[in-house]
């Protein structure tokens, strides 16, 4: 262990951030002088780490697709010089960046740990200390070789997480997929259903400015509202449904809606407002019109990984037909389409 170097990749979020008058702020530099106090960073068992810090660090609310890009840019610039990688990010959008990170990074070979705390390393109860000493620990171990969010005791697949508390120490959970690991007296890692790798070289795909949209049905909603979103521009839409994916009212103004997007080269992805489980369009009539329409499933996928899955498939320049299939497909391990049969 002592001979793998980690990179310690800090974005901003609570983790790193100093008291202000205006409440908790992220400050460059900062986070570095907190990790040479940090005693156990030091000891034997303990991987070597260096510290990149990106500028300007941001509150994780305030990440969008250009954020992603540079924080997959830069793994993919120090890629060789590591064993493996540890972001330092806050918990708001984390899910969304784990996710997005899976599908940019292609082939990827190497450990990428996101980690963060819900309490400032700068406090005495921080949970940063425990969640950035043992994603150090997992990224030089190497038994996990992919994108995963590390919070609270539990190793998770990234595309699989998503935020479950805004003020919980465990703070993340996998709804439809066990963790890859739990992290007790020993970081116990669980037999979990693999990523397909393709042997091919690992490469970096950015994400371009695409127009994403995520709409969630609720009773008595107002579909017509929706006429001025859908329009032409909109290019991928994840449409957040009641359970197995139905819609109120049989369809009711939502439907011309979808047909119309649909015909104006939109893909509709359609995603479970429950946390666990799984899409299935037409097991109810509730939701077999949606696949009339031109929509399809997005199984047990998350929210945030549905939207990451749209930005990469319309950035690789696929077409919309391509797109609708892939969207259906396991790519990096955010579905599992069996659990629908």
């Amino acid at each position: 262990m002592k001979d793998k170097k980690i990179c310690l990749l800090h974005t901003g979020g609570t983790i790193g951030m100093t008291r202000s008058e205006r409440g908790y702020v992220p400050k460059e530099g900062y986070l570095g002088e907190m990790l040479l106090g940090i005693s156990d960073l030091t000891v034997p068992g303990m991987p070597k780490y260096e510290l990149h810090e990106l500028s300007p660090l941001l509150d994780s609310s305030n990440m969008a697709v250009s954020e992603w890009n540079r924080i997959g840019g830069k793994i993919a610039e120090l890629y060789d010089e590591y064993d493996g990688f540890v972001v330092l990010h806050g918990t708001d959008t984390m899910a969304y960046t784990a996710s997005s990170l899976s599908f940019m990074l292609e082939n990827l070979d190497k450990p990428v740990i996101l980690t963060g705390s819900q309490i400032p390393l700068c406090e005495i109860r921080s949970d940063g200390r425990d969640n950035l000493i043992t994603s150090m620990l997992i990224a030089a171990a190497g038994e996990v070789r992919e994108v995963c969010l590390y919070f609270g005791g539990k190793l998770l697949r990234g595309n699989r997480a998503t935020k479950m508390s805004a003020d919980g120490l465990i703070a993340f959970d996998s709804p439809n997929l066990q963790p890859l690991a739990e992290a007790g007296i020993n970081i116990r890692y669980l037999p979990t259903q693999k990523i397909k790798k393709s042997g091919e070289p690992f490469r970096f795909a950015p994400f371009s400015e695409v127009p994403i949209g995520v709409l969630k049905v609720f009773p008595g909603i107002n579909f017509s509202l929706f006429n001025v979103v859908m329009t032409e521009k909109l290019k991928g839409v994840v449409l957040e449904t009641f359970g197995a994916g139905n819609i109120p009212g049989e369809g009711g103004a939502l439907l011309p809606i979808i047909k119309a997007a649909f015909s104006a080269g939109a893909v509709i992805t359609v995603c479970s407002q429950c946390p666990q489980g799984t899409v299935s369009l037409g097991a109810y009539a509730a939701s077999s019109e949606l696949v009339e329409a031109g929509a399809v499933s997005g199984y047990d996928m998350t929210t945030e990984a549905a939207v990451a899955k749209l930005y990469y498939l319309f950035s690789k320049g696929y077409s919309k037909e391509v797109i609708k299939e892939k969207m259906e497909t396991d790519i990096v391990g955010e579905l599992t389409k069996s659990t629908a049969n």
